[in-house]
C-alpha cells in the first residue's frame, strides 16, 4: 500500500498563486475598462477598441473568478487530507491497543 503525502508548502504556495491570480485580474480589468479609445482617432477605430476592452473584461472576470474555485478546492483538499489523516493517526493508535 503505497503513502499519500501532500506537501504543505508546496500547497500553500499555490494557493496563494491562485489567491493573488482573482486581485491581479481585477486590476488589469479596471485597467482595459479605463481604456480611452477616443485616442486613437478613427470612430471605427475607437469602436474596435472599446468592443476589445470588453471581450477583455470579461475573459479576465472569468479568470478571476476560475481562480476562486481553484482557492476553494485547493482549502477543500487541504481540509479532507487533514481529517482522513486525522481518522488513519487514530485509528493505528486503536488497532495498537487490542
Amino acid at each position: 500500500m503505497g503513502d499519500l503525502q501532500i506537501n504543505g508548502t508546496v500547497m500553500g504556495d499555490l494557493r496563494k498563486t491562485f489567491a493573488t491570480i482573482a486581485d491581479r485580474m481585477d486590476g488589469v480589468s479596471r485597467s482595459m475598462g479605463n481604456t480611452d479609445g477616443e485616442a486613437v482617432g478613427a470612430p471605427e477605430l475607437i469602436n474596435d477598441v472599446h468592443d476589445f476592452a470588453d471581450d477583455w473584461h470579461y475573459g479576465i472576470r472569468q479568470i478571476g473568478q476560475h481562480a476562486d474555485t481553484a482557492v476553494q478546492m485547493i482549502d477543500r483538499i487541504g481540509k479532507t487530507f487533514d481529517e482522513a489523516d486525522l481518522r488513519l493517526a487514530n485509528s493505528l493508535k486503536t488497532d495498537g491497543k487490542k
